[in-house]
């Protein structure tokens, strides 16, 4: 048993660290009631502390925080008297994440004199202790193993065994083509007789020896205290006087809360979805959760287990291996970049006639001036090519009051109308407007319904059952439709997570489970069909473009789509953050289909550039995708084609831009008629380059190059001269070798001479010989001059070729494309 002293200063210390450090802002930082002063007096107090020394106080839950990790940080705020100890249950693998966070203040002067748990062996250090060598799985022989020299008293029949335990083996019998495995135990009798009795059915054992038997009935009492409930109880010891108020906050593993999103498509295309988020909470804690805060955090901080509340009986520690499950569901990636949007309108006075030359003026989200027009004859403007982003519209004009509009949302291909009637005033007056959007979703003859708040579970849910808000309203026509209502949460970012806090308190029950409102919202969403070949169906995808235009981040999780008072499909989604576009698809469409078919060209040069002695040619392989898009059906729809993207491979200039790009896809964005087809061709190039030098080119390559049409005229004329001074180079090199060789042919002969003359020395032909291989010499050195004056002058040739050749080679510069 191991006490905790904490002193109330050392506390505070602790809470202020660990609010900075272990938690997020706004969940870390516990809303602490200032201490009230005692009601009693002192000899009351005295009193009532003496009364409560023998009773527990309970603190009920006030706050509770569930975070995507799979923790949750719970505060408890109640009253204790005089010495009152509290007492707080948890299971054993609770208790390890309580050790390792729990904070305990007395409020009002008090002292927490003890902390204190109940502590148990591990299973497996308790099973070491018992003089039996059994593990938690055992079986027959392995328990007769351990019995092993114990006396045994064996029923077979009518005949009783009497001895001790020897062993016990595994044998088999053959019974036709069957092989049966059996069991035989062997004892040895007190007069040394050695018996073996087959184990059958009809086999009775008993121990013999009492100290076995009470090891044998521990062992099984320990197998059975893990049937038990693991109830690990903790107790807090207080000190002091009067009625105190006592704070305990900890975190502890819950279950991951999820997330499930209802989207209700209006039936006007000018109005917007409606986007309903709950959240799904599990108490599995073991105590009630009744009128407390809750807040659900988006995100998972890093936490982990270390068995604190497991006695440790050796030095080393136990780290055991985090384990993360998490889905990967069919999701959609959202854009690296957006597609070009467009910003046009009409400017108006209050009679409707329009104002031409109103100066309109662009500017970005951070305050800068993207570009400014004036409205031509017929008061109209118009900015193209805008990258996605929010933006401001300044007009202003002699006469009228100047008019701001923010909140103008472009992106992903988006075409934004903004008309604007401006008010007659001075120039200096500014009317600020927000960027027009649909109003809510009702029927004109039901009028503005009222949020009807409930009770229970974020106002909508009590004790697990859904007690529906006034959201959706069947229309005049029996059509569903959404009413404007408030969020059911605040959002708030945390650094890289992000906050529900419900704006009412919940209640769910101990093993109860509750579906909690958290988004409730109007989003732009378009209805497309999306369609990518890896899919290897001609049908796409029915699927929502849709824009989180709220201000909280959507968790993500599960979806469903309710479309014209039915059920029209449900997906998956990643976490979108706000002002975030995402593809969400929920059915497949079986009104469209979708053909492709890619052409590839052969490789061919497009571009040469010549230079310092380096021709590289630059060539390109081309690729053409055809899509045919034919809607079968009798409504018009937008395909969405997502082209993959390739390494090395760039998109044609007279290809088409897509909508928007992922880290891997295109998406292109196809209207279709009904009953008619449309046709998307990507177009797509991948360059190479080759390089040659120029000074070992040869007529043969040059000769290539023109057949293969990658050089045009000027080119081929320029390497033809570098090729015909190369030739006439070779040509002095061939007269130069051609006279070497004579000159090595004369040495070697002059050299046989000599040999030769040595050779007649005293011989009868010595003078005749003598007078004719003189001669000989003579003239062989006669035409070694020669020889040397011609090498002289050819070498001299040569390198004024070359040097005009090197020349020639540096000085050319090209850069042509074919």
């Amino acid at each position: 048993m191991r006490n905790v002293y904490v002193c109330s200063c050392v506390l505070i210390l602790f809470v202020l660290t660990f609010a900075t450090t272990a938690l997020p802002q706004s969940a870390a930082a516990p809303q602490i009631p200032k201490p009230a002063p005692p009601k009693a007096s002192a000899a009351a107090s005295k009193v009532e502390s003496e009364a409560a020394q023998s009773t527990a106080a309970k603190l009920p839950v006030r706050r509770v925080i569930l975070y995507k990790s799979g923790v949750g940080y719970f505060e408890h705020l109640g009253d204790v008297r005089g010495d009152q100890t509290v007492r707080i249950d948890f299971t054993s693998g609770q208790l390890n994440d309580v050790l390792q966070s729990l904070t305990v203040l007395d409020l009002n002067g008090g002292r927490i004199t003890g902390v204190n748990y109940n502590s148990e062996a591990p299973l497996s250090q308790r099973f070491g202790m018992l003089r039996l060598p059994l593990s938690e799985q055992t079986d027959a022989s392995k328990f007769y193993g351990a019995l092993r020299g114990a006396r045994l008293e064996i029923h077979a029949g009518a005949a009783t065994f009497t001895g001790r335990l020897l062993s016990i083996e595994q044998r088999t019998r053959v019974t036709g083509e069957t092989t049966v495995p059996f069991d035989v135990i062997t004892l040895v009798s007190d007069s040394g007789e050695v018996r073996s009795i087959e184990m059958t059915t009809a086999v009775t054992v008993r121990l013999a020896e009492r100290d076995v038997n009470e090891e044998v009935g521990r062992y099984l009492g320990l197998l059975s205290s893990v049937r038990q409930q693991d109830l690990r109880r903790l107790t807090i010891a207080t000190s002091g006087s009067g009625q105190r108020n006592l704070y305990v906050s900890y975190i502890s593993e819950v279950p991951i809360w999820k997330t499930t999103y209802r989207i209700v498509l209006p039936s006007s295309p000018k109005e917007e979805p409606l986007l309903q988020g709950w959240a799904i909470v599990d108490n599995t804690v073991g105590e009630d959760w009744n009128n407390v805060e809750l807040s659900l955090v988006a995100g998972a901080p890093q936490s982990f287990i270390q068995p604190l509340s497991q006695p440790y009986y050796t030095r080393r520690p136990v780290v055991p291996l985090p384990e993360l499950a998490q889905l990967t569901p069919q999701t959609h990636e959202s854009a690296m970049l957006g597609g070009l949007g467009s910003i046009e309108g009409t400017v108006t006075d209050p009679n409707g006639a329009t104002i031409p030359n109103a100066e309109v003026k662009l500017f970005d989200n951070a305050g800068n001036l993207v570009a400014s027009k004036t409205t031509d004859d017929e008061g109209h403007y118009d900015f193209g090519d805008l990258p996605g982003s929010n933006y401001r519209l300044e007009v202003s004009v002699q006469g009228f009051q100047k008019t701001v509009v923010n909140g103008l949302s472009v992106g992903g291909g988006r075409n934004v109308t903004q008309n604007l009637t401006l008010n007659v005033g001075a120039a200096t007056e500014t009317v600020t407007v927000h960027a027009a959007a649909p109003g809510p979703m009702m029927s004109e003859s039901m009028g503005r319904a009222q949020f009807q708040a409930g009770v229970g579970v974020g106002g909508g849910v009590l004790g697990g059952t859904i007690r529906s808000r006034n959201i959706i309203n069947r229309g005049e026509f029996g059509k569903l439709e959404a009413v404007g209502v408030p969020a059911a949460a605040q959002g708030q970012e945390l650094g890289d997570l992000f906050e529900y806090k419900l704006k009412d308190r919940v209640t769910i029950h101990k093993n109860e489970s509750s579906l909690v409102p958290i988004v409730q919202a109007h989003v732009n969403a378009e209805k497309v069909s999306l369609w990518n070949a890896s899919s290897g169906s001609l049908r796409p995808l029915r699927a929502l473009w849709l824009t989180n235009s709220s201000a909280l981040t959507l968790d993500g999780g599960s979806f469903s789509i309710l479309e014209g008072d039915a059920f029209a499909g449900e997906g998956l989604t990643d976490s979108i953050k706000p002002g975030e576009k995402r593809l969400l698809s929920y059915a497949a469409d079986l009104g469209a289909r979708v053909e492709s078919f890619a052409d590839t060209t052969p490789e061919r040069v497009t571009k040469v550039h010549i230079a310092h002695g380096v021709m590289i040619q630059t060539s390109e392989y081309r690729q053409q995708t055809k899509y045919t898009i034919r809607d079968d059906d009798t409504t018009p729809r937008t395909i969405v084609i997502e082209h993959p993207m390739r390494g090395g491979w760039l998109m044609s200039d007279d290809s088409p831009k897509p909508a928007e790009t992922t880290s891997a896809l295109y998406r292109f964005r196809i209207p279709v008629e009904p009953k008619s087809t449309a046709v998307l061709i990507v177009r797509e190039s991948r360059p190479m380059e080759s390089r040659f030098d120029l000074v070992n080119l040869t007529d043969d390559q040059v000769g290539l190059f023109v057949r293969q049409r990658s050089i045009n005229p000027d080119i081929e004329a320029a390497l033809r001269k570098i090729v015909e001074q190369k030739g006439r180079i070779a040509m002095l090199d061939a007269e130069i070798h051609k006279r070497n060789a004579e000159t090595k042919k004369i040495f070697d002969d002059q050299q046989r001479i000599r040999e030769n003359l040595k050779a007649l020395k005293g011989s009868a032909e010595e003078r005749a010989l003598t007078e004719r291989y003189t001669q000989q010499l003579t003239t062989q050195e006669t035409r070694l001059e020669t020889l040397q004056h011609e090498t002289a002058s050819l070498q001299d040739q040569r390198d004024l070729a070359q040097a005009d050749l090197d020349k020639m080679i540096e000085t050319l510069s090209l850069d042509t494309t074919i």
